[in-house]
């Protein structure tokens, strides 16, 4: 079956597979596009994510559970799961989209896995759509520290040395590979103080910086 993966991962068999075929198409390959489903998407993911925090943190206040949905449905969320779907080499792009590295946008990522929460809950019903999305989610939610949730990279980075009043890191461009269209930035983060040095690369500069960042804070936090 086409997408078999891709659905034992989600933990759900499509019964109306023209669903799962339009949650996986962009509008830059077809009118038949996933915009819709994303918009349903979008909503079942909120009421899913608001309903399981006020139940697994019950002696939060309001305006923490706020700022803890907000940070776990927004768009860098999201391309983070997709991509461990390996979502980006299923979707159906335009040629545009496919040359210009569009697979790996996290903007095309987070809509298309969107996209597929919204077509569950069309394939079935809430329940489904919420197991769906809980069986991506309480993975992430318990390997993330809810404290630093919505703080990038680099900004961990920062305020960990600033902490412990080092120098901030050095970013260094290593490499770029590939045809202008469809770039790849290889990127270094130094920190002499450490002796630590990682690499990062992205499809920009920025996303480069923030995988060598990551690398460097996980780094330290393991080996404080």
């Amino acid at each position: 079956m086409k997408h078999a993966a891709l659905c034992k991962q989600l933990g759900y068999q499509f019964v109306q597979s023209q669903l799962l075929q339009r949650a996986l198409t962009h509008r830059s390959f077809s009118a038949s596009h996933n915009e819709r489903l994303e918009f349903l998407g979008d909503s079942v993911l909120n009421c899913v994510i608001a309903k399981y925090l006020y139940i697994a943190y019950a002696d939060l206040p309001e305006g923490e559970l706020s700022r803890l949905r907000s940070n776990l449905v927004n768009q860098q969320t999201l391309a983070i799961l997709a991509q461990q779907l390996n979502l980006g080499e299923q979707l159906l792009l335009g040629d545009g989209e496919r040359k210009s590295a569009g697979f790996r946008r996290p903007s095309i990522l987070a809509d298309g896995l969107e996209a597929l929460f919204g077509a569950v809950l069309l394939d079935a019903d809430f329940t489904a759509a919420e197991k769906v999305i809980l069986g991506l989610y309480v993975p992430f939610i318990a390997r993330t520290d809810l404290k630093t949730l919505g703080k990038d990279a680099k900004t961990l980075l920062q305020e960990h040395l600033q902490g412990c009043k080092l120098a901030l890191p050095q970013y260094n461009v290593l490499e770029i590979k590939g045809e202008a269209h469809a770039q790849m930035f290889v990127v270094s983060c130094e920190i002499p103080q450490l002796g630590l040095s990682t690499q990062g690369e992205g499809a920009s500069r920025r996303i480069a910086e923030q995988i060598a960042a990551e690398r460097a804070y996980q780094r330290i936090k393991e080996n404080p």
